[in-house]
């Protein structure tokens, strides 16, 4: 069974130490949706949220939001990151925002934080513009659905 890396010996929590590793090619996507009432996705799908376009104001936060990984997750590494990218597509149908971000570098280390960062900053910004007309919105299935790089190889979520 797999064990936890950023616990020492005693307990303690530690970043870990990646000086040893190799450089690569790392990417990482994660998946995730603001559930909402069907007048609210009009609402953006129309662009009438009165704060202004909703997805391209996420899409922006997200980015940012991956950005700032290591200032956010305590014992994240700070990563030169080489690209974001960011995707929010409007399902009416289920009266969702699916978010999808991809990070990519070349590093030590994977970059699975900052594209979850990613998701769920766009997924909070959705939020935070659309609150006033829609406080039940449910933010839901933030996961990594992809990741490359290194030598664990390749993660493709079921």
């Amino acid at each position: 069974m797999a064990e936890f890396t950023h616990f020492d010996g005693e307990g303690n929590a530690r970043m870990v130490d990646v000086s040893a590793k190799a450089t690569t090619e790392r990417t990482a996507s994660a998946k995730g949706s603001v559930l909402m009432q069907a007048e609210t996705m009009r609402l953006i799908t129309q662009g009438g949220v009165k704060k202004g376009d909703v997805l391209s104001v996420a899409q922006l936060a997200g980015i940012m939001g991956a950005k700032r990984t290591a200032d956010l997750i305590p014992l994240c590494h700070p990563l030169p990151l080489d690209a974001v990218k960011l995707e929010l597509i409007c399902d009416t149908d289920r009266n969702a925002v699916d978010i999808t971000a991809t990070c990519r570098m070349q590093g030590r280390t994977g970059v699975e934080m900052e594209a979850l960062t990613a998701v769920s900053v766009a997924a909070l910004t959705v939020y935070d513009m659309c609150k006033a007309v829609d406080r039940g919105m449910r933010i839901v299935d933030i996961r990594v659905v992809h990741k490359a790089g290194g030598k664990s190889g390749v993660f493709e979520a079921k």
